[in-house]
Order: C-alpha cells, then sequence, then structure tokens
C-alpha cells in the first residue's frame, strides 16, 4: 500500500485533487490532500510545506510508503515538504504534475524570469476557462472556480528555503495539451535543471480534473516502481 500526500497549486483547494484519490483508493492506496494556506499574506513556502507534512502525518499515520506529488506551483511545495517529513514517514518517491519546477533558493515569482518563459513559443488566453479547464467538464469546472481562492503574492517573492533537491526518485509528468506550461517548456525546464526527460499524459493544466483515471494509474504505476504496493484487502 502507498501513500499518497496530493498538494495543488497557486489559488486552489485540495479538492481539486478528490477525483484522483478516489481512484487512487479504489486501487488500494491511501491518500491526503490538504489546503494549503495560499490566501494568508503571512504563510510561505515554509509554512505551506508545514501544512502538508502536519496533515500527511496525521492522516497516513507512520507505516505508509509515501509518494509526495505536487502540481503547478506545488513544485516548489513538495521538495520542501519531503524534506520536512520525520524519518518515521521518510518520501520514498516525488512526482511533479503539470509542474513549476524550482531552483534551490528560487523565489516563485521569479520562476517566470529565470526560466524564460516569455520567451517561449506559447498561445496566450486571457479566459481563466480556456487557460486552465478548456478540456474539463463544464459542472467540473464550475465547481472548481467556486472553489478557487485567491492566491497571496506577499512572501512569493522570497527565496525559497530549498537548499538543494531531494535525493529521491523524482518523476516529471507534463501534459500535453497543457496552455500554462507548455509541453515543450516542462520538456527544457526538467532537462536542464533535474536532467529528467519527462513523462506525458494527455490533456490540459488541470489533469486531476479532466483526466483522473489517467493520472492515478500513472502515480500507481510509479509508486509500483519504487516498490510500493497496494494492500489486496482494499481492493
Amino acid at each position: 500500500m502507498a501513500g499518497f500526500a496530493l498538494i495543488h497549486g497557486a489559488g486552489d483547494v485540495g479538492w481539486y485533487w478528490h477525483l484522483v484519490e478516489a481512484e487512487l483508493r479504489a486501487r488500494g492506496h491511501d491518500t491526503v490532500a490538504p489546503d494549503l494556506p495560499c490566501e494568508d499574506d503571512a504563510a510561505d513556502l515554509g509554512d505551506y510545506a508545514d501544512a502538508v507534512v502536519a496533515a500527511t502525518v496525521a492522516t497516513l499515520g507512520q507505516s505508509t510508503e509515501l509518494v509526495v506529488v505536487g502540481q503547478s506551483l506545488g513544485g516548489f511545495v513538495a521538495p520542501l515538504v519531503c524534506e520536512r517529513l520525520p524519518a518515521q514517514l521518510p518520501a520514498r518517491l516525488m512526482v511533479l504534475v503539470a509542474p513549476m519546477i524550482p531552483a534551490p533558493g528560487e523565489a516563485p515569482a521569479d520562476y517566470w524570469a529565470d526560466t524564460g518563459y516569455e520567451d517561449e513559443p506559447r498561445e496566450r488566453y486571457d479566459d481563466p476557462v480556456e487557460l486552465f479547464c478548456h478540456d474539463v467538464a463544464p459542472e467540473l469546472t464550475a465547481e472548481a472556480f467556486r472553489r478557487s481562492r485567491v492566491q497571496s503574492g506577499a512572501r512569493l517573492g522570497e527565496p525559497s528555503p530549498l537548499q538543494a533537491w531531494p535525493d529521491m526518485p523524482t518523476r516529471v509528468l507534463l501534459a500535453r495539451e497543457d496552455r500554462l506550461v507548455p509541453a515543450a517548456f516542462v520538456r527544457r525546464v526538467a532537462r536542464d535543471r533535474l536532467g529528467i526527460t519527462p513523462d506525458e499524459i494527455d490533456g490540459g493544466h488541470t489533469p486531476a480534473l479532466s483526466r483522473p483515471g489517467a493520472l492515478a494509474e500513472r502515480l500507481a504505476a510509479y509508486a509500483g516502481e519504487v516498490g510500493t504496493a497496494p494492500d489486496p484487502a482494499r481492493g
């Protein structure tokens, strides 16, 4: 059995992962998807990571093989979570989905300039639905926007406390039709910063809503590659 700590992106909530959670639990795994304190002007990346660690320890206990998954801005949080988990609940694998991929000490607000994002060939979309949820069912899109929160930028200009990339297996999973972080951009940044060739999935920037079954299948397969396995009694 694996446990999955699922980290949402900017201005979002843990609900974003609810369909993936159902798919993973049906496969015999445990999950936790906490809300980050993204509306709090006083909260920094360390506070985001601490919220995930606290929820993970409280929900998944001390005996689970843990996979940490970060979506979008959650890519800045996931490596901090891996560093801060207690010894009795170590992460075995980190997965970044449609991600921002930070460099040590980088501020999230500097990411776009540091990675040459504005020079990347891509289409521009003013409509947030077309940018984030163009392939999501209308009813799910409406609920996602109803639940969304204002992302505070008060402390996103501060350097990340990340000193070095965690020494553990890392996977990057890009979405081929992502309009926010296009596939070519993610391939380049993953190669330059991590020396990783990303895996790929169909869909846009929010595959947990548009393709939860396919995403869960990928995550479960990744867990199996590092020795985690579902509990047959839970299947």
